[in-house]
């Protein structure tokens, strides 16, 4: 390991050297590689261009940073700026550093989308953007080269079996009543969760070092907490308010995005709002901490995230005629 982190030191001041200039676009790929940027990408594949598509994007996104938050905790290796002073610390990071999640969310969504477009071109676009999402990672100091190339591994074995199983797994899900998908849908939630208690609970009492504190501080104003449930609680929630969105909206026929430009604009704007209340909004709410209570009020405020651009918003498009109610039951949404 010592050997990996002075080499992977080594490689992040080679591509420092090419100079401050490419701070500002490395933070852009980097961008495209995160929750946040698929949050908000997430809600307009699904309602305003392809609602199956955007309901594969959904679920990989999810499974991705779920494996990647247990193989965070499991691995427990540093970030390069943490143990060198060398590496210049462009971003801010609070989690353990392998495997990189911004790569390997992005080999999941970005190659999910290719294969979803089917042209030669995308899966060009999405090869381009998962090199340089990792070069970026790079650059900014926040991960050693082999967490940009566990990150890769991990995502392309994800993307291929997600592509393997999809057709197979949703054929199956269509034999359950809607109560049968919940209920099976909130066990996985619960699994989530008790994989990420049991992730945690192998680091309890966990230290960060003082060696690596001063590192740190460079690139934010608090020392990072990388042993925290609160990213296990996220996505279970997020999962579970999908699932059950997606059971709900199927329950009543799916939900297709089409429709005329300007109504599939003005879908994305309200429903965008929906998520911001829900998302950003309770988050303000709610209040924060590792107690139970505020577990729970996360659980529930990811849970109506998930269930909102899933199930809620087309209910509401449905409502104000923004979008054409199915005609019969059971579209073919999964």
């Amino acid at each position: 390991m010592d050997f990996l982190v002075q080499n992977g030191i080594d490689w992040i001041v080679a591509i420092q050297s090419l100079g401050g200039w490419f701070e500002t676009p490395m933070k852009f790929f980097s961008f495209l590689g995160t929750q946040d940027f698929f949050f908000l990408a997430l809600p307009l594949i699904y309602w305003s261009v392809d609602s199956r598509l955007g309901l594969r994007v959904a679920l990989i996104l999810m499974t991705s940073v779920s494996l990647s938050f247990f193989a965070k905790l499991w691995f427990a290796g540093p970030r390069p700026y943490w143990v060198s002073s060398q590496v210049n610390a462009f971003s801010a990071e609070s989690s353990f550093g392998i495997p990189s999640g911004h790569v390997q969310n992005a080999v999941g969504v970005w190659g999910i989308i290719a294969s979803g477009i089917r042209k030669p071109w995308a899966w060009v676009a999405a090869v381009a953007l998962a090199f340089l999402i990792g070069f970026s990672r790079l650059y900014l100091g926040v991960h050693f080269l082999h967490d940009v190339l566990a990150g890769w591994l991990i995502g392309c074995v994800l993307l291929w079996a997600f592509i393997k199983i999809w057709d197979s797994t949703a054929a199956w899900l269509k034999t359950k009543t809607f109560s049968q998908q919940v209920l099976f849908a909130f066990v996985i939630s619960l699994i989530l969760i008790a994989m990420g208690a049991l992730s945690v609970g192998r680091l309890d009492g966990y230290v960060f070092p003082d060696e690596w504190t001063d590192n740190a501080l460079r690139a934010g104003p608090s020392v990072p907490a990388p042993v925290s449930m609160e990213d296990a609680i996220t996505s279970a929630g997020t999962f579970f308010g999908i699932a059950f969105g997606l059971a709900w909206i199927m329950s009543r026929g799916g939900y297709q995005a089409s429709g005329p430009v300007e109504k599939r604009a003005l879908r994305f704007v309200i429903g965008l709002i929906g998520v911001l209340i829900l998302w950003r909004g309770l988050g303000l709410v709610f209040p924060g901490g590792d107690d139970l209570i505020a577990y729970i009020l996360r659980y529930i405020r990811y849970t109506l995230v998930g269930f909102w651009i899933i199930g809620g918003a087309p209910g509401l498009f449905f409502r104000f005629k923004l979008a054409d109610a199915p005609k019969m039951q059971g579209v073919a949404l999964i």
